[in-house]
């Protein structure tokens, strides 16, 4: 059953879900070369984060452009797990498979569709595929709607998120073995979900869904599919990407601060931004795990900003020298604990 999502039927909802999404002009936005470049000088500078090579030409794409992109980055992880559903399902591996194709595909289609309209840069690669180019995109229409709706002045919106898109370029270029440590978590946390096949042939009890609506309480849809002796793995993979969103706060407000006027109204306008969810949003966010993302970036910022406090950048760059000076999720929140480990030495 490998190929069981349809993945044109995805395309076609995250489509039209992005568009149910109000969009602003996206004119302002779609001239990236000057911000570019002032942007990977201004990080560079502050960091000493070099890339090995040129970092990708910055991209103004429209949400269908974006969502197609995310659907070939979802499809490379997903693919896999459609095919573990099939496995050992004999003679119904045919029924459930058609099922579960239409079923999944509106699932993706939708989650991309509700992202399309609202994220405003990536930078973008195939995470299973470490030698792949990479992209750094920048959707112009959710910039505009964003820019109407923070009141911000577009110039200095454009050039506050090139800081955060460009520092993960240069994460990425500039720290060689980052993207093959990403591409093997993500292996081994692909190799250690498993899918309870029984329970696609009988209906749950009130205990399944009980036990269903906490874990997604908990942790989303993402740690349905891990079983609880193999969280670790995911707690390892949320305290990797807090750190790499959390370095990215970091720099485009240190770095932002000299160089743009309107940075704390930004700041605060974004973070309203973030928090501000009603009813079907608030839910979905939830369903698809970016109240995990919200903490990844208050947890991984509040970290690195008390990194920088105590032993300045340099301290904190002690993140790039080897995937085990990694903090893990407790010492996210014991940053002091982390500097003192041996063997990173003492903070600066």
């Amino acid at each position: 059953m490998s190929g069981v999502i349809d993945w044109s039927l995805a395309s076609q909802i995250a489509r039209g879900v992005s568009r149910l999404q109000p969009a602003g002009d996206p004119a302002p936005f779609e001239a990236l070369a000057i911000p570019a470049a002032e942007s990977e000088r201004l990080v560079s500078d502050y960091t000493g984060l070099v890339a090995t090579g040129p970092l990708p030409v910055a991209e103004a794409v429209g949400r269908d452009e974006w969502a197609d992109a995310n659907l070939a980055s979802m499809r490379a992880l997903l693919d896999p797990m459609a095919a573990k559903l099939g496995d050992g399902l004999g003679p119904l591996s045919g029924v459930v498979g058609a099922a579960a194709g239409a079923l999944l595909a509106a699932e993706v289609g939708a989650v991309s569709g509700f992202l399309a309209g609202r994220v405003l840069g990536q930078y973008e690669f195939p995470v299973l595929d470490p030698q792949a180019p990479a992209r750094l995109l920048f959707v112009a229409p959710n910039l505009g709607h964003a820019a109407t709706g923070l009141e911000a002045d577009t110039d200095q919106l454009l050039r506050w998120v090139a800081l955060h898109e460009t520092t993960h370029a240069l994460q990425f270029g500039g720290v060689p073995w980052l993207r093959e440590h990403l591409s093997a978590m993500v292996e081994e946390l692909l190799g250690a979900m498993t899918v309870d096949r029984g329970s696609l042939l009988r209906l749950p009890d009130p205990a399944d869904l009980r036990a269903l609506v906490d874990s997604i309480r908990d942790g989303g849809l993402a740690t349905l599919a891990l079983g609880p002796e193999r969280r670790a793995l995911l707690d390892r993979m949320q305290a990797f990407m807090a750190v790499l969103e959390g370095y990215a706060e970091h720099v485009m407000d240190a770095v932002g601060a000299g160089a743009l006027e309107d940075l704390p109204a930004l700041r605060a306008a974004l973070n309203r931004r973030r928090r501000e969810r009603s009813g079907f949003l608030r839910v979905l966010e939830r369903l698809i795990g970016l109240e995990l993302k919200l903490r990844q970036y208050e947890q991984g910022k509040a970290f690195c900003d008390a990194v920088v406090a105590r032993g300045g950048i340099a301290a904190l760059n002690r993140v790039w020298t080897a995937p085990a000076a990694l903090p893990t999720l407790a010492e996210l929140d014991d940053p002091a604990g982390w500097l003192d480990r041996p063997q990173l030495g003492r903070a600066a």
